[in-house]
């Protein structure tokens, strides 16, 4: 647990990023939403009347540094917990003594969750009376969707604001300035990097400002440990290493990029269909996820317009089976390319769906006589099976008679479209009508 009312000034030991952090509501990039002139967030701070918040962003967009600033520029007692460490005992020890400060001075006390997210119902719970009277104002910072992460209680009794990933420019930006400041960034090393290096580092670093900066600081290290001003290609190829991708596969970025690679074959993009896959599967996405989701489309999107979409998917599944990763990505791409090149319908699911309702909302009535099979006597004295006609026995082994109940006669399910094999299809029913 951390109190703070006073301005932060991080060690010279510390990481660049932390003694870059900014100082004022101005310093900070890429919220102009939330912090340029008139906007809802500068207003509050300004004003000194912040209600109860949550942030919600990705690493290292600033949600820890708005929250610091607040307590920098407010008038209020300001508490940080980190869920990951501090207990529900801790938290309760705060809320008796910001009731006791409330009443005896008027004091009001901000409470800031870093992850808030880690916390539990239970621990979650327990903020509720509290931020609902008044006793503290509760601001939470969190990575993952609060509509999955957040009990809906509190949710009702905070105000959710987006914190944006920094844009390549910002994160430039940032460089740049940690370059020039001789007191708290690299300004006395003298270094000269162009936009290009500062460039690649942003890219590297996906949107997050800390790496950005702790990356910026170790390249520095590393040119001025070799007596060099100036970065080549390899010196930063050589920093940079490998890219840790952004992913969560149990938060929402799963559902995000799932969604992009689904909705990217249906509109029939490969190339998007390929970098989605391909986001999903470089960041440790189970292949075989990705292969259900692949045969659920085939036969959602696809179906009998392209028949043959179902025994792809399911070879590729069969290929994450046998062969695993790394290798079964090409099965799987392969059946992503063809899906989303293949020609489309959703006559199939729209048909089961028209199933589905009837099933459940009409009476399970008996099997017609005529199509069910009289294995015994007294079945053939009741009539089944009477009058039924063999298709075989008939042209194009075509027959009329009655195959659905009484009160769903002459329902019509399946209405195939005119792409792909289901032209074929249609023609069919058609000669045969």
């Amino acid at each position: 647990m951390v109190k703070a009312n006073s301005s932060h000034q991080p060690s010279t030991s510390s990481p660049l990023a932390d003694r870059m952090r900014p100082q004022t509501p101005d310093e900070v990039m890429g919220q102009e939403h939330l912090l340029g002139p008139g906007k809802v967030l500068l207003h509050m701070i300004e004003q000194d009347q912040v209600s109860s918040l949550i942030f919600w962003g990705p690493p290292g967009s600033g949600k820890t540094t708005i929250a610091q600033l607040i307590a920098h520029h407010t008038h209020a007692r300001f508490i940080k917990f980190s869920a990951v460490v501090s207990g529900i005992k801790e938290v309760r020890d705060v809320m008796k003594e910001a009731e006791t400060n409330k009443a005896l001075s008027g004091e009001k006390t901000i409470l800031f969750i870093d992850e808030i997210h880690r916390f539990n119902k239970a621990q979650q719970d327990a903020f509720l009376p509290y931020v609902e009277n008044g006793t503290i104002i509760l601001i939470g910072a969190t990575t993952e969707n609060p509509s999955f992460q957040v009990i809906s209680a509190l949710l009702s009794r905070t105000r959710v604001l987006v914190i944006k990933p920094l844009k390549l420019d910002s994160l430039v930006t940032l460089m740049a300035r940690a370059l020039d400041d001789k007191e708290r960034g690299l300004g006395n090393m003298a270094m000269e990097l162009n936009r290009e290096t500062l460039e690649q580092v942003a890219t590297f670093s996906d949107g997050d400002a800390r790496i950005a900066l702790n990356t910026l600081e170790v390249l520095a290290l590393h040119l001025a440990a070799k007596g060099k001003k100036s970065a080549t290609h390899d010196d930063v190829k050589e920093v940079l290493q490998n890219k840790t991708i952004l992913y969560d596969k149990a938060g929402e970025e799963h559902y995000n990029l799932i969604s992009a690679l689904h909705k990217s074959m249906r509109d029939s993009d490969p190339d998007g269909a390929l970098y989605w896959m391909g986001r999903m599967l470089e960041s440790g996405e189970d292949p075989l996820y990705i292969a259900r989701r692949v045969i659920r489309f085939a036969s959602e999107d696809v179906g009998l317009a392209a028949p043959q979409g179902l025994q792809l998917a399911m070879a590729a599944q069969q290929a994450c089976h046998f062969i695993g990763m790394p290798e079964c990505s090409l099965a799987l791409a392969q059946a992503v390319v063809y899906l989303a090149t293949a020609p489309k319908s959703n006559a199939l699911y729209a048909a089961y769906q028209a199933v589905q309702r009837d099933v459940y909302n009409t009476m399970n009535e008996p099997v017609p006589l005529v199509i069910r099979n009289a294995e015994t006597k007294l079945m053939k004295d009741l009539d089944y099976g009477k009058g039924y006609k063999y298709a075989h026995d008939y042209a194009d082994a075509k027959v009329e008679q009655d195959h659905l109940p009484e009160s769903l006669k002459g329902r019509k399910y399946y209405h195939p479209t005119d792409r792909g094999f289901e032209k074929e299809i249609k023609a069919r029913q058609h000669k045969s009508n």
